[in-house]
């Protein structure tokens, strides 16, 4: 006889482990269902192995520019690649074990395997050519997603690879052609050139990190140029092929650019296709599994979480689609409206949630945009980080908080308190009014804050207000 759970997960990801750890909590009889690493994408292949080797990239870039704060470095710095991959995989490996630990220790079913929904309520799991099929009253769809690939361009992993395979590179090319200036192209653009590579992007729209704030990628890019990385934006590349010991690409712009390899960054697609999904009537948009603000699926007792759903394709997005689908499968009526911030890990890095001053102009709304500048900050300038600005975005009308971009030392970490306020709605005087300490890096929203209002303290008074029409 099969195996009965309350709840059953395909993936093991971000998504899938943390609602296996929430159904448990719940009291809920839990099995979470993955056919790799626990962890999933997030944890083996991209947010924390790019993370640990953009830590050793990020000091060995500040050691190099240690003069500035009066450290004189003596000789030549060099770094060991091969240590540095070391200390990424030990990184990994423990959080792994973390993993499982927190889901042995809730007694949730970890099970080993390629899940495939086999009719409603039941799920084949095969390994090892050896199928065994379990049977579940709901189930939680997080297959994640896997790298694009670029139809008709050589395959050949040792010259155009994807992230999944750049991350764990035993050698380091002398040059590298990075296909799309999204997250991962610019986070690995970063990384090389610290690490000594010569790197060029080509973005085919018109700015890095389309998504974002325009003002933030712009400076962003000024600040690649200026470390000699080369931006190519609004260029296509018309072919790419293997020549010789590397690749070959020929740019929209006319221009040709050879390497020793190619990055491609296009973003990624959804992992559905070997998942069963008609033999329960679920049906795909462009592969996504479309779903509602509980993340239920058209079909009844499915639940669909991550990237596999399309709504926002970043982990921490997906642990907290794990808890709402979880909360509704065992009756606990919720709906998912939390703003979700982005994070872009570059030095300067970058953090942004809300609406962009573009988005909010298509919207029609009456917009005005505080700018305060991290070199008229004393944290930033004590610390020697005085690179990027803060943006706030206020509804000039209904004076609500509509966004907050940055770009900066530790934007990454500073965001959490714009989405915190984002979240629970404060108006921008409210957090104009809010005392921050000092001095820190965060004071810099209040300071752009006060600016949107037009109340900026420490900023000489404006002949012509930022306001978008």
């Amino acid at each position: 006889m099969s195996e009965h759970y309350n709840i059953a997960i395909i993936g093991g990801g971000p998504g899938g482990y943390v609602a296996g750890i929430k159904a448990a909590q719940m009291g809920a009889r839990v099995a979470v269902i993955e056919k790799h690493l626990l962890g999933g994408t997030c944890l083996n292949y991209g947010c924390i192995p790019s993370k640990a080797l953009l830590a050793s990239a990020e000091l060995l870039h500040h050691i190099r520019h240690a003069d500035g704060l009066g450290i004189n470095v003596a000789g030549e710095v060099s770094f060991d690649w091969t240590k540095i991959q070391a200390r990424k995989d030990k990184v990994l490996a423990g959080l792994r074990g973390g993993i499982k630990g927190l889901l042995n220790a809730r007694k949730a079913a970890i099970l080993s395997g390629t899940a495939k929904l086999d009719g409603h309520g039941k799920i084949a799991i095969t390994k090892n050519d050896q199928t065994t099929q379990i049977t579940a009253d709901k189930v939680i769809l997080a297959a994640g997603s896997t790298p694009a690939r670029i139809p008709g361009w050589p395959t050949d992993a040792n010259y155009v690879c994807t992230s999944d395979e750049a991350l764990h590179w035993k050698e380091l090319p002398k040059s590298l052609l990075i296909v799309g200036g999204g997250v991962i192209g610019c986070e690995f653009a970063c990384m090389m050139q610290a690490f000594g590579v010569q790197v060029t992007i080509v973005e085919m729209l018109p700015q890095l990190l389309p998504n974002l704030e325009v003002a933030v990628a712009e400076a962003l890019q000024k600040s690649f140029e200026k470390r000699g990385i080369a931006v190519h934006c609004g260029t296509k590349i018309d072919a790419l092929t293997i020549a010789g010991e590397g690749i070959e690409a020929k740019l929209s712009n006319g221009q040709t650019i050879v390497a020793s390899r190619a990055l491609v960054a296009t973003g990624r697609r959804p992992a559905t296709a070997e998942l069963g999904l008609e033999s329960v009537g679920i049906s795909t948009d462009r592969g996504f599994v479309r779903v509602n603000d509980r993340m239920e699926t058209a079909a009844k007792g499915y639940y669909a979480i991550g990237d596999m759903n399309g709504r926002c394709l970043l982990a921490h997005a997906a642990s907290a689609h794990g808890v709402v689908a979880v909360e509704n499968a065992l009756g606990v009526g919720k709906e998912f409206t939390a703003p979700i911030p982005s994070c872009v890990y570059t030095f300067p890095e970058i953090g942004a949630v809300g609406l962009t001053t573009e988005e909010a102009v298509k919207k029609d709304l009456p917009i005005a945009v505080g700018h305060f500048p991290l070199s008229f900050l004393g944290k930033a300038l004590a610390a020697n980080d005085p690179e990027g600005f803060v943006r706030v975005i206020r509804n000039r009308e209904t004076g609500e908080l509509l966004g907050v971009h940055m770009i900066g030392h530790n934007a990454t970490e500073v965001i959490a308190t714009a989405g915190a306020l984002l979240h629970e709605k404060v108006s921008v005087k409210e957090l104009a009014h809010i005392v921050f300490a000092h001095p820190t890096i965060s004071e810099s929203i209040k300071e752009a804050a006060e600016d949107a209002m037009f109340e900026a303290i420490h900023m000489p008074p404006r002949k012509v207000a930022r306001i978008a029409v």
